[in-house]
C-alpha cells in the first residue's frame, strides 16, 4: 500500500514538472540559448555571535541553531607546526593525531567504544597556525560528550604503544612521498621560496630524520607548553542555551590552568631571486607537477577582497583563466589552479597544475601567458562574474553546525570581525576593476616567480630550456641543492 502510494505521489509531481514545462516552453519564456542571468546577490544574514571569557583565559564563541538537537564544538588551539622546534617538524601534527590515543582514564579503544555508543564523533587536527580537537554530538548526549571531550583535550597520556604505531605509519607515508610528484611538489615549492630557516620552508608533517629523532616526551612537552586555556577558543554551534553551555563548559574546563606562551618569531623570507625553473628529477613520469609562485601576503592584508577576487578570475574557479586555458582549451591537464594561503605571517601565493609530460614547456609558457595577463584591466563582465560567483557561494557554507563552527575557525584564529561574514557580500561587491589590476602587479611578479617542476628530467628538460623563461636548477626532492 506505502509503495502504491508513493508511486501516485511521485506520478502526479511528474505530471505536474511536465504541465508547468509546457507552460513555460508555451510562453517562450525558456531561452536556452544563452545562460539565465544572475540576479543581484542576496544579503547574508547570520546568528550572532555571542563571545564569553572564562577566569582562565578560555575565550567561547557561541552560535545558537536550533534547527536541529545537535551541537559542535571546535576547541581551537593558536599553535601548530610554526611552533615547532628546532630540529622537531612534524611534532605539532603529531601532537594533534595522538589525542585521540589515550588519557591518564581511558585507553585508545576506550575512547573509540565511548564515542560510537555516544553516537558522537572526536577528530583531532592540526595546521600551521593552529592545533584543534572537534566534537559532533546530538544534545541528548551532551554531558557525557562533553566529559569525553574534555578528558581527551586536556588529559593525553601518549602511550609509548599508540605512538610508536603513528610514527611507523607516518615513516610510511614519508616513503611513499618519494614515488609521488605531486606531494614531492608540494614539499619542494616552500623550501625553495622560504628556505629551510623559515617555518613555513618546512614540510608540516616532518622528514624521516626529524619524526625518527621524535618522543613521547617531546610531544607532552609541546602540549604543555602550548595548550593552555590563554591560547584557546572553543567555538560552540548548535542546539544549546549560550548560559547553561557556559557553565558546563565551565565545569569541565575551568580547572585548565592558564600559562604562559612562547612568542614566535617567523623571520623574513628569503628576497625573491629573478624567475628561475626548479627541475626535479622524476624518471619516468607521465606527468610533470607545476607549482609556480612566490612568498604572497599575511591574512592581515588590506587587500584581502582584492586578492580573492583577482584570484578568482585567474585561478580560484572551475571558470578561471588558468583552468580554461591549460584543460579546457589545450586538454593539458585535467585542473589548475592559483591560490593565495594567508597566514599569520605572510604565506605563499602558488599556481599549480598536472601536465602531461609531453606538453611540460608548451604549458610553462601559458602559465605565463595568464600569469602576465591577470596584470591588464579586467574586462567589467568578467570581473562581475567572479563576483557572483563568490557572493552566491556563500549561503551554502553556513548550511550545517558542523560547517558555521568551521566558517568561525578563522574568525578565531586571525581576530576577524564578528560581523565579517554579514558584510562579505558587501565587501567582494566593492572590488573594481582597479583594485584588481592593482593587486595582480603589486603581488604577482612574472620577474620574481619561483617556478618548481617534478618530471621526467631526460625527456622536458630540454623544452624547459628552449622556453627561456629563465635558466634551469636541478633540486633534489626536498628541493635542496643537488649534492
Amino acid at each position: 500500500m506505502k509503495t502504491c502510494r508513493a508511486a501516485r505521489v511521485i506520478g502526479t509531481v511528474i505530471i505536474a514538472l511536465m504541465s508547468t514545462r509546457s507552460v513555460v516552453i508555451a510562453q517562450g519564456t525558456l531561452d536556452r540559448s544563452k545562460p539565465p542571468e544572475l540576479g543581484p546577490p542576496p544579503r547574508v544574514s547570520l546568528p550572532p555571535i555571542i563571545t564569553r571569557v572564562l577566569p582562565n583565559g578560555l575565550k567561547l564563541m557561541i552560535v545558537e541553531q536550533h534547527e536541529l538537537p545537535l551541537a559542535d564544538f571546535v576547541l581551537l588551539v593558536g599553535s601548530g607546526s610554526t611552533a615547532d622546534p628546532a630540529g622537531k617538524a612534524g611534532v605539532a601534527n603529531l601532537t594533534a593525531a595522538m589525542l585521540r590515543e589515550g588519557t591518564t582514564t581511558r585507553k585508545s579503544l576506550d575512547i573509540a567504544d565511548q564515542a560510537a555508543f555516544l553516537g558522537v564523533s572526536l577528530a583531532p587536527t592540526s595546521s600551521w597556525e593552529s592545533s584543534s580537537l572537534s566534537l559532533h554530538t546530538p544534545t541528548a548526549q551532551l554531558d557525557s560528550a562533553l566529559a569525553l571531550f574534555a578528558d581527551v583535550a586536556l588529559h593525553p597520556s601518549f602511550p609509548a604503544n599508540e605512538f610508536e604505531r603513528l610514527r611507523k605509519n607516518r615513516l610510511t607515508d614519508l616513503l611513499q612521498i618519494r614515488d609521488q610528484g605531486p606531494q614531492i611538489a608540494n614539499i619542494a615549492f616552500p623550501a625553495i621560496i622560504y628556505g629551510t630557516a623559515h617555518p613555513y620552508g618546512l614540510a608540516s608533517i616532518g622528514t624521516e630524520t626529524s619524526v625518527k629523532s621524535l618522543s613521547t616526551s617531546d610531544l607532552q612537552s609541546y602540549y604543555e607548553t602550548n595548550f593552555k586555556p590563554n591560547n584557546s577558543t572553543l567555538i560552540i554551534v548548535g542546539d544549546v542555551n549560550p548560559d547553561q553551555i557556559e557553565q558546563k563548559i565551565t565545569a569541565r574546563f575551568g580547572s585548565w590552568q592558564r600559562g604562559t606562551i612562547p612568542q614566535l618569531t617567523y623571520g623574513e623570507p628569503p628576497k625573491s631571486a629573478a624567475t628561475t625553473i626548479y627541475l626535479i628529477d622524476k624518471p619516468g613520469a607521465p606527468q610533470s607537477s607545476f607549482r609556480i609562485g612566490s612568498v604572497g601576503v599575511p591574512r592581515s592584508t588590506q587587500d584581502y577582497f582584492a586578492l580573492t577576487v583577482m584570484n578568482t578570475i585567474l585561478g580560484g574557479s572551475f571558470t578561471s583563466r588558468l583552468n580554461q586555458n591549460l584543460r579546457e582549451t589545450r586538454g593539458y591537464t585535467y585542473g589548475a589552479g592559483s591560490r593565495f594561503d594567508m597566514r599569520r605571517a605572510a604565506g605563499p601565493f602558488m599556481a599549480s597544475a598536472e601536465i602531461v609530460a609531453a606538453k611540460t614547456d608548451s604549458a610553462l609558457l601559458e602559465f605565463m601567458k595568464e600569469l602576465n595577463g591577470i596584470r591588464q584591466t579586467v574586462p567589467p563582465e568578467e570581473l562581475s562574474r567572479a563576483k557572483r560567483y563568490l557572493q552566491l557561494q556563500l549561503p551554502g557554507n553556513f548550511e550545517t553546525t558542523q560547517q558555521i563552527a568551521a566558517a568561525l575557525v578563522p574568525v578565531a584564529l586571525y581576530g576577524l570581525p564578528l560581523d565579517y561574514y554579514n558584510n562579505y557580500v558587501q565587501s567582494i561587491e566593492g572590488v573594481t576593476e582597479a583594485d584588481v589590476a592593482r593587486v595582480a602587479q603589486q603581488y604577482i611578479n612574472p620577474a620574481g616567480l619561483a617556478i618548481v617542476i617534478v618530471g621526467d628530467r631526460k625527456s622536458i628538460e630540454a623544452g624547459l630550456k628552449s622556453t627561456n623563461i629563465g635558466p634551469v636548477e636541478i633540486r633534489a626532492m626536498s628541493g635542496q641543492p643537488v649534492q
